[in-house]
């Protein structure tokens, strides 16, 4: 079975412009990511698909291989699904390119998933984490999941979810963490799907795979990441790469 690692590479952030490419105590944030993901020693291969001659560019003088975007696309996936359309590769697993610490031992769950599933019956792969905090739940900018009783999603929403009813219930609700593995012909299938009605609604490309029936295989994880959205965040980073 091979499995790589894709990391998608976008040039215009809406709260934060070039990101990166912003530098983080030497290096450009999306070369500091790419190198977390290869030292993992997880992958057969680390690719960064990009759409930006920039970005490219960059990468470029590290000699990192790239994947030059030739369409626009409305999601990861159909971004993804493009750059590995003529791999030979089994599983994709999809790393955010602002995410300079990574958890190894997240990445090394999902690997082990698909290297478990020799009946094929996982499509995709991700990861969620239990929110402790009463705000979190209700926030819309955090997204829910629900899980079967083999860790399977159920749903995802930006609403609390599972609403609780009876306050004597002991209910954990999860955050998910958009870190993903796919089998390659879910995202070929995906990038041939329309957007479907529930995903338009919530804004959650995710609900689309469900919709079609595909299954979302959960990882539990504490490790939340540190994904740099705003020049904030890039100074708090810059602070825990100096440790």
């Amino acid at each position: 079975m091979k499995i790589i690692a894709v990391i998608p590479a976008r040039l215009q952030a809406t709260r934060f412009p070039e990101k990166l490419i912003q530098d983080l105590e030497g290096k450009p944030v999306l070369v500091r990511t790419y190198e977390a993901v290869l030292q993992t020693n997880l992958f057969d291969e680390v690719l960064v698909v990009t759409d930006a001659d920039k970005i490219e560019d960059i990468l470029k003088n590290y000699g990192i291989q790239v994947i030059k975007s030739k369409k626009e696309h409305e999601s990861g996936s159909d971004r993804i699904a493009e750059a590995v359309q003529d791999l030979e590769v089994d599983v994709v697993i999809n790393v955010q390119g602002d995410e300079p610490f990574i958890d190894t031992q997240a990445l090394q769950k999902m690997v082990e998933a698909f290297r478990q599933d020799t009946n094929q019956q996982i499509d995709l792969c991700s990861l969620m984490t239990p929110i402790l905090e009463e705000e979190k739940i209700n926030n819309p900018n955090v997204v829910k999941v629900v899980v079967d009783q083999f860790q399977k999603a159920i749903y995802f929403s930006r609403a609390p979810i599972p609403f609780v009813r009876d306050h004597s219930a002991k209910v954990t609700h999860y955050q998910h963490i958009g870190v993903y593995g796919f089998r390659k012909q879910s995202l070929l299938d995906f990038a041939q799907w329309q957007p479907t009605l529930l995903e338009q609604t919530e804004k959650l490309e995710q609900l689309r795979y469900l919709e079609h029936g595909k299954k979302i295989q959960m990882i539990e994880t504490n490790h939340v990441g540190i994904g740099i959205d705003t020049p904030e965040d890039l100074e708090k980073a810059r602070k825990i790469w100096k440790k």
